[in-house]
């Protein structure tokens, strides 16, 4: 059952993973299923039989894992038997990353949790030991639609509270591989004519941490941003939420994982900078390096994927008379020659004592903080001279670089400007929980002047890539006609954003503040 299956690498060894979409009904040992072959779609309903299945869950003492919804289980029985790692996607979503059945948990899952344990090890919290009634639902062509399962559970507490024990019946209705969502909605019609009603639990783990005792950790409560420095760390404890959540997610090369990853970092090191009033930069500052050291080891990857994307699009967007000899080829082996352990060198980053030092150095910032004098101002009065401070500071590069003429020295001044515009948008960002929209404009104004900025840069990069590729066919006795040709056209788009850049800075200015509502 599952929305998709894929082999994935996660480390050591390679671990299967399906896209789990599921409703879950309360449901007593009474309850019977109603007639779902009047749910919308469903044309037959085939019993397939009773499973046992018995699952132990692994947590640490502190229930970190449960705490971010993610559930690690050990299972036997049924035909899935094995181990089992789950990580919410949605509401009712997971992904769901399997392992054979051993003794030990599998370095293939260790790595996609150690972000969140760090060292500390994971052991058995709760064992659940259920019948399973099985049934799936087809379509009139005998497509599988969907399993339904009325599980009877018995729930034992390990640790905590161990002893305690819990009992209940649920229905659960999994979609399967490649049907249609509707199904679920249509079943969900029938089971409620039939007085079934949605759990009120996410998950049968969460269900039974709370009936045996002691549940999850509640999430915390909601940031009070009126003074400087609850406002900058609120924004700080997003960007090392998302360095943690990321972490397994570029583990399994997940689409744009690295990227956003690698913003996180930038986005936590451009803030500790920019409100350096708020807190100490003698502290702050060796964990901006740190931060730019990952960003640098989880960058070549994608560094290189950006470039090879634009090289490739500028080579098919040519006229078949200007490409000349193997050009497509000669692409194709440059970037495997240039891209050769560049994910292996970000996943050696992410396992690196170097890493687990830095996610420690950041909780231990947000558990206390070096707050000075003005972290506790007004959050409105700190954070808007912040983010002003930044734009006049972004104004100086600008306008230094439009003052000088094309060429090598513009171009630097150029990515200073790019950089300098990152983080006048990093510190609206932070902003904007306390500035409200005056904030979110500048945002807006930022972005649009950092693409062009960006766009610049990329083409920079492009003509020195391209400066490479040819010198390598004029060795190979091969024409170089074509990579002069990108290069010229290389050239052309950088000077069209030098010249869509005046205008466009005269639209960035910095808007008025004024604090948000509620404020």
């Amino acid at each position: 059952m599952g929305q998709k299956r894929a082999a994935e690498a996660t480390g050591a060894a390679s671990a299967e993973t399906k896209r789990e979409i599921e409703r879950k009904y309360e449901a007593t040992g009474e309850t019977r299923l109603p007639d779902l072959t009047r749910a919308k779609g469903v044309a037959t309903v085939r019993p397939h039989g009773v499973t046992a299945l018995d699952a132990v869950y692994y947590d640490t003492a502190d229930l970190r894992l449960a705490a971010d919804s993610l559930t690690l289980r050990r299972r036997t029985g049924g035909a899935d038997a094995g181990w089992h790692l789950k990580f919410p996607v949605a509401a009712g979503v997971r992904d769901e990353i399997r392992a054979p059945l051993s003794d030990t948990l599998p370095r293939s899952l260790a790595g996609l949790l150690r972000s969140r344990v760090r060292t500390t090890p994971v052991h058995p919290v709760v064992r659940l030991r259920s019948r399973r009634d099985v049934h799936h639902l087809h379509a009139a062509d005998g497509a599988l639609l969907a399993e339904v399962s009325v599980d009877t559970v018995h729930a034992e507490r390990l640790a905590g509270c161990s002893g305690r024990t819990a009992e209940w019946t649920e229905i659960e209705v999994e979609l399967a591989d490649d049907a249609d969502p509707a199904v679920l909605d249509a079943v969900e019609k029938r089971l409620a004519k039939a007085g079934v009603v949605p759990s009120s639990a996410p998950s049968k783990l969460a269900r039974a941490l709370a009936e045996t005792g002691a549940p999850a950790p509640a999430p915390p409560p909601p940031d009070d941003l009126h003074t400087a420095g609850t406002a900058v760390l609120a924004y700080v404890r997003r960007q090392a939420d998302a360095l943690v959540r990321l972490d397994p997610a570029v583990r399994r090369d997940l689409p744009d994982a690295v990227h956003r990853m690698r913003v996180a970092c930038r986005r936590l090191r451009s803030t500790l900078r920019t409100y350096g009033k708020v807190l100490d930069r003698t502290v702050t500052d060796p964990l901006g390096a740190e931060l730019r050291w990952l960003a640098g080891e989880l960058g070549a990857a994608r560094d290189l994927e950006v470039l090879d994307e634009r090289l490739l699009a500028a080579l098919d967007a040519l006229p078949r008379d200007l490409v000349t000899g193997p050009a497509h080829r000669r692409l194709k082996a440059w970037a495997a020659t240039h891209g050769a352990g560049s994910r292996r060198r970000a996943l050696d980053a992410l396992d690196s004592p170097r890493h687990l030092a830095l996610l420690t150095r950041i909780d231990a910032l947000l558990t206390d903080p070096p707050l000075l004098p003005a972290a506790h101002r007004d959050a409105r009065e700190v954070l808007r001279e912040a983010v002003l401070r930044d734009h006049r500071r972004l104004a100086h590069r600008v306008e230094h670089a439009l003052a000088l003429t094309p060429g090598p020295e513009r171009d630097h001044a150029l990515h200073d400007a790019r950089k300098a515009a990152k983080r006048a948008r990093y510190a609206a960002e932070a902003a904007a929980p306390v500035l409200g929209k005056p904030a979110r404009r500048l945002v807006r104004r930022m972005k649009r002047l950092q693409d062009c900025l960006g766009d610049h840069q990329d083409s920079v990069v492009a003509r020195a890539a391209l400066a490479d590729l040819a010198e390598q066919p004029a060795t190979a006795g091969e024409p170089a006609f074509t990579w002069g040709v990108l290069y010229g056209r290389e050239e052309a788009a950088a000077a069209d954003r030098e010249r869509e850049l005046p205008d466009l800075w005269s639209r960035s200015f910095a808007p008025r503040f004024r604090a948000a509502r509620g404020h």
